[in-house]
């Protein structure tokens, strides 16, 4: 690589992931060159060359190795279970990683994994896209401002209504797949808990599988308490009839509600790209703030939600990589959100309070 010439990333995986969360934000990001997409299926093939028509493809992530000296990163977007291996494997061919949460199964491969890229002083990087959520910078905006006061509680809800399971890893029982709403919903709602209200001390979950034929968690509830006493309520369905808000955010002198989901995602997958008016919400949407009132029936202040910024991610990869900023989101961070996933799911299996 030569001053100013973009950084070539090697993407490993063309599903959800891949192509509509990866691939658009790498090709947006300045100082970043979407060089090779690594898919075996040949209907994705096709669909990464019509939609990056500069864009080398292959069929395998060992073929993409083979050419680590003419890549500067690898995004591995690929199934949960690849993820560590897929990871060492381009740590050890000396490239910087991004990977897609959850990072690994469990915390140890998680800081196995950091530690690798220490030693080889490589940049490791965890997809985290929900830390730049619309609704997400808008509460840190709130929090930072004090406008609740002393939180007292936060609820998260990642709710959706699918009764009908789809199939595929993400639903299979095989706990080699990684699979359920504990690990992929519950990545983001653990992970954005953590960065506002730090460690915890204590968790308690419970964990069901509603819908007939589901074979993984589709109904998961997490408690946390938090060392510094605020207490965290998650929850992450695909059985939920009725949605909840998306946030409801407790303190001592105000509350703030919020509905509905960032727009970002349904951009994406619509074909929109990050341009003027990325990620601003309607007014219709903005949650509210107030006190003694719900916010259904007129209580509280509007809010206008910030716009939501999955491209600051790969913006703030890039900066790293060149510039020697920071990491947007250590593996060290991923692997304590994976100590409480872990602990989640022996608290739901036993009925117990785990204690971190």
């Amino acid at each position: 690589m030569t001053a100013g010439t973009p950084l070539r990333v090697g993407l490993i995986g063309y599903g959800l992931a891949g192509s509509v969360f990866h691939a658009p934000l790498i090709a947006a990001t300045e100082g970043l060159s979407l060089d090779t997409v690594v898919t075996s299926n040949p209907e994705r093939q096709a669909q990464a060359r019509a939609e990056f028509p500069d864009v080398r493809v292959t069929a395998t992530p060992d073929a993409l190795l083979a050419r680590a000296g003419e890549l500067d990163l690898v995004v591995i977007a690929s199934p949960n279970k690849t993820h560590v291996p897929l990871a060492t494997a381009a740590l050890e061919a000396g490239l910087p990683v991004v990977v897609d949460k959850p990072i690994a199964g469990t915390a140890a491969q998680a800081r196995a994994l950091a530690a690798l890229a220490e030693e080889r002083s490589l940049l490791l990087s965890v997809f985290q896209n929900r830390r730049w959520d619309g609704d997400f910078l808008t509460l840190r905006k709130l929090l930072d401002e004090g406008a609740l006061g002393d939180v007292y509680r936060f609820e998260s809800r990642f709710e959706r209504w699918r009764p009908q399971p789809k199939g595929g890893w993400r639903e299979s029982g095989d706990p080699a797949e990684i699979g359920g709403l504990l690990y992929d919903l519950g990545s983001h709602v653990v992970d954005q808990a953590l960065t506002l209200f730090g460690p915890v001390a204590s968790v308690y979950a419970e964990s069901d599988v509603r819908r007939p034929g589901a074979e993984a968690d589709d109904d998961t509830f997490i408690a946390l308490t938090h060392a510094g006493g605020v207490r965290s309520h998650l929850h992450v369905s695909a059985t939920t009839a009725q949605l909840g808000p998306r946030f409801r955010v407790l303190g001592s002198s105000a509350g703030y509600v919020k509905y509905g989901l960032d727009p970002q995602e349904a951009a994406l997958r619509e074909g929109l790209r990050p341009g003027a008016g990325w990620g601003e919400e309607p007014k219709s949407l903005w949650g509210r703030i107030g006190a003694g009132e719900s916010p259904l029936t007129g209580g509280g202040s509007p809010v206008p939600t910030v716009p939501g910024d999955y491209p600051a991610y790969y913006a703030e990869v890039a900066r790293a990589l060149i510039d020697g900023g920071p990491n947007p989101v250590t593996a060290l961070e991923a692997a304590a959100a994976l100590d409480v996933l872990e602990a989640a799911r022996r608290s739901a299996r036993d009925g117990v309070v785990v204690s971190l």
